[in-house]
């Protein structure tokens, strides 16, 4: 892979500047590619999608549809049918919660999560526990900070219907064993949803080869749009759930007496979509495709490992989380002793470094390492060692203003 730095030109906001970006997790940057790629779909080419007859719909739509067999393609899916876009990864769980949840999740009924869940993978679930009078049942972390098939084991059960997981931990970075947790769902007949939102910017989504029931994610980690996501659910699944939303394009007929809707994906799809997102999106992939997932990957390792080794020469910080690397992705969440995590992030902005402070939406996962709050310095192809060098001398100035 090009090294960070000269990756980091492709992105018009870093490019000249000595911005250093530290918060991919919440959102990445965008490279040229992708703003081109929705500048053109607005200047040249636009129309609503799907519903005209004439020729700038029909090329915008045929644009369009080949983003879906773009992602079709990028994460495995077997089908179109099976690639349902929204606006991001919290829509596509609140989808399966209301959809899929309120058709089969009953009274007495059991849903796995972890600890360690974004509020998005959290409270849906809660919501939909206390309509039906289901149970929630949540799996911890081992001491060592990381999660195993062992941890899940005794929490899926005869009763369990639904296993929702990160693939990657938004908080500490832990990555989850998918497989072993889709392979002990799948022996008592549950269902797996795997938000996808942290793992996708890291590591190769392949749904079919992990044998999700559904997986979601956002655009706008991967390098594209705000705005656009999308839901992947198994075809026979998706067929059986009831739709979402309602309004225009969902629908097979409408009369007075009833409606019948539309087969997959338009059942889900109700309204006029992000269109210029979706476009973006087919750029973003192209893309992260055209870096690799193995360089990405290797790169980003390289610097967790480095970060973890220069962060921890400095007296007072404490890294949350696992200690070995390798089963930490993307992205470095850590405390400094007397200094809250807000004031840490609004020194670290003085210096030029931009990094997230809070609970990241993930407060069970706070209470679980008691921390009120951590710093977390999330990292994207277009980070540097130099940006880990001036992270870590930021810190130590910190250290100092603060005493």
């Amino acid at each position: 892979m090009r090294a960070g730095l000269e990756v980091k030109k492709s992105f018009p906001l870093l490019a000249d500047s000595s911005l250093v970006y530290l918060d991919s997790a919440a959102s990445a940057q965008k490279p040229q590619e992708v703003i081109d790629a929705m500048t053109s779909c607005y200047e040249t080419c636009y129309a609503n999608v799907h519903r005209g007859v004439y020729a700038l719909s029909a090329r915008l739509t045929q644009a369009y549809e080949s983003s879906r067999a773009k992602v079709r393609d990028f994460i495995g899916a077997k089908s179109c049918e099976e690639i349902i876009f929204n606006h991001g990864t919290t829509e596509g769980i609140n989808m399966v919660a209301y959809s899929w949840g309120m058709a089969n999740i009953r009274q007495g009924d059991e849903i796995v999560l972890s600890v360690l869940e974004h509020h998005s993978n959290f409270v849906p679930w809660q919501l939909l526990a206390e309509r039906v009078g289901a149970r929630l049942r949540f799996v911890s972390p081992s001491e060592d900070g990381l999660v195993r098939r062992e941890n899940f084991s005794d929490a899926i059960t005869g009763k369990t219907k639904l296993v929702a997981i990160a693939g990657i931990s938004n908080s500490v970075g832990i990555l989850f064993p998918i497989r072993d947790v889709v392979e002990l769902a799948h022996e008592v007949g549950a269902k797996v949803l795997l938000d996808a939102a942290q793992f996708i910017p890291h590591q190769r989504l392949d749904v079919r080869g992990l044998d999700v029931d559904f997986a979601a994610f956002s655009g706008h980690k991967l390098y594209g749009p705000t705005g656009v996501g999308v839901l992947y659910g198994k075809k026979e699944i998706l067929e059986s759930m009831p739709p979402f939303l309602s309004g225009g394009e969902m629908i097979r007929s409408v009369s007075l007496e009833r409606t019948t809707f539309a087969d997959l994906p338009s059942k889900f799809e109700a309204g006029t979509p992000n269109i210029a997102g979706v476009i973006g999106l087919h750029a973003a992939i192209s893309f992260v495709e055209g870096l690799g997932y193995k360089e990405i990957g290797e790169h980003e390792d390289y610097l967790i490992q480095f970060a973890e080794h220069e962060l921890s020469e400095i007296k007072g910080v404490g890294l949350v989380g696992p200690r070995d690397f390798g089963h930490r992705k993307g992205l470095i969440s850590f405390v400094c002793d007397g200094v809250h995590p807000h004031d840490v992030a609004q020194f670290l902005d003085s210096k030029g470094i931009a990094v997230r402070a809070g609970h990241h939406c993930a407060q069970p996962a706070m209470t679980y390492f008691r921390v009120p709050a951590t710093v977390r310095a999330s990292f994207g192809v277009y980070n540097t060692k130099e940006d880990v060098l001036r992270l870590k001398g930021a810190l130590e100035e910190c250290f100092a203003f603060f005493a």
